[in-house]
């Protein structure tokens, strides 16, 4: 049995440490870190929602500051994630539980445009991965995006994970109709 479905919590707390990043918990001193990324129309476009301002980060941050206890559908482990020789916050991963009964989660990851095309999303992806096939015992692992957003189509496939869905015109972004890819991973597929 999985920790998940024995009903008993999985305290997640982080951090996790790859060659190069650092992913932990969201801090109060991270708010104009987070923000100088979440504020840009850019960033926001492939999220379905307008861009945040600085006290929707500072409470996104307030909201999730102590981990997540990993019982309860909804229940939401967002990581900053940081280079391990430099200060400030690069971007973030977030792991979604959407069914604790069938061991469900969703995957998601924001970075800030600077530090685009290096690598981090794929590595901070791919821990975040780990933790929810190793730690938490997920049976089933997915990402939903923007069919637009070339770059995650590009970190999913380099994650191994499969494309299983098109939605066209699923959801409307202004006056845009946005199509949507959803990707997926098995615990049984994932190679460390």
């Amino acid at each position: 049995m999985t920790a998940v479905s024995r009903n008993t919590a999985q305290h997640i707390t982080a951090p996790v440490v790859t060659d190069r990043l650092v992913l932990r918990l969201f801090t109060p001193a991270d708010t104009e870190d987070r923000y100088a990324y979440q504020c840009l129309p850019e960033v926001a476009r492939y999220l379905y929602r307008p861009p945040l301002t600085r006290e929707g980060c500072a409470e996104s941050i307030a909201a999730r500051a102590r981990g997540t206890d990993w019982r309860t559908d909804g229940d939401t482990l967002l990581l900053a994630v940081c280079r391990k020789e430099e200060p400030g916050v690069v971007g973030e991963v977030v792991l979604t539980l959407t069914s604790a009964h069938a061991r469900q989660a969703e995957i998601g990851w924001v970075f800030n445009p600077r530090h685009a095309g290096r690598g981090y999303a794929t590595e901070a992806a791919g821990a975040l991965l780990s933790v929810a096939f190793g730690q938490l015992e997920a049976h089933r692992v997915f990402a939903r995006l923007d069919a637009l957003n070339t770059a995650s189509v590009r970190v999913c496939e380099r994650l191994g994970m499969r494309r299983e869905a098109h939605l066209v015109e699923n959801d409307l972004d202004g006056d845009r109709w946005g199509s949507e890819y959803v990707y997926a991973l098995l615990a049984r597929e994932w190679q460390d």
